[in-house]
């Protein structure tokens, strides 16, 4: 770990990275790949230390409130997070300006933030948005070997639930031959439904792969799937969208299930609603 002063925290649209790299050791993140330009090994996670300040000067800047995201390309609740407290104090800082917040992440220590979470949805939207790929727990434990499994996601939703805080699941990626199942499929979707999530965010059913991220791909498949990596070779080549054989049959039978549960499904929907800031109070701080 290594801290940085960075020059900027908020992107043109509105979310923030505090942290470069990660310790979750996913074996199929795309962060990895050479093209993001990381100048210092992935899980040398660097550590945007002014992130607070930054953020709170972008706030003031902005003439009317909007949700801050976190979580797009680094989890905001790395092992770090729990010492370091940068996304706690960013979050302190959303609540005090009365904006939104929408995180994404994998791990349960977000829960430790529920109750600043639970402020910001009532005067402006807080959303919980959680990665889940697989139902089984033992794969889980292979493809995401250093993050809470998915049992535990499950229970950070229901406890968000229990607070009216809206949540979403992110199901991506999918991967070939691994947890592109109907059953896989249908057990995510009725987790989201018993969770009460407002969507499941998919990209299809496949996953990306590029240089960078393919090699430490291929090598987590030689040591845990023995001989699967010839049948990605063979299958896609050096493609970077790899499509599963099943997809079609797979994306109809994902679209039915949220439709049945009352689910959305549609991402540029769900975007939108995370979009969304409750408008009802005046933006009395900011007179100040």
């Amino acid at each position: 770990m290594h801290k940085v002063k960075a020059k900027g925290i908020l992107s043109s649209g509105n979310s923030m990275n505090v942290y470069r790299g990660c310790s979750h050791g996913c074996i199929y993140c795309d962060a990895r790949s050479d093209c993001y330009n990381m100048e210092h090994d992935f899980e040398d996670i660097e550590v945007k230390e002014n992130a607070p300040e930054l953020l709170e000067a972008a706030i003031r800047s902005k003439r009317r409130r909007c949700v801050i995201g976190s979580g797009a390309m680094c989890d905001p609740y790395l092992p770090a997070e729990e010492e370091l407290k940068i996304t706690r104090r960013c979050l302190e800082i959303i609540d005090r300006y009365r904006f939104g917040a929408a995180l994404l992440t994998k791990s349960d220590l977000i829960m430790r933030d529920i109750n600043l979470l639970d402020s910001i949805n009532r005067h402006a939207g807080a959303y919980v948005q959680m990665t889940l790929t697989t139902a089984d727990e033992a794969l889980c434990r292979i493809v995401e070997p250093n993050v809470c499994t998915t049992a535990r996601r499950f229970e950070v939703l229901l406890e968000m639930r229990e607070r009216g805080i809206p949540t979403v699941i992110w199901f991506c990626p999918i991967l070939p031959f691994i947890n592109d199942t109907a059953e896989n499929v249908s057990a995510i979707v009725d987790m989201a439904k018993r969770a009460g999530c407002i969507g499941v965010i998919s990209f299809g059913i496949g996953m990306t792969l590029r240089s960078g991220d393919r090699e430490y791909y291929y090598r987590a498949l030689d040591r845990h799937f023995p001989g699967l990596k010839q049948r990605y070779i063979k299958t896609y080549g050096s493609a970077y969208e790899l499509s599963s054989l099943n997809g079609g049959k797979l994306w109809k039978l994902f679209v039915s299930e949220c439709e049945k549960a009352g689910i959305e499904w549609r991402n540029d929907v769900i975007f939108r609603q995370m979009r969304q800031i409750r408008e009802s109070e005046q933006l009395t701080l900011f007179d100040m």
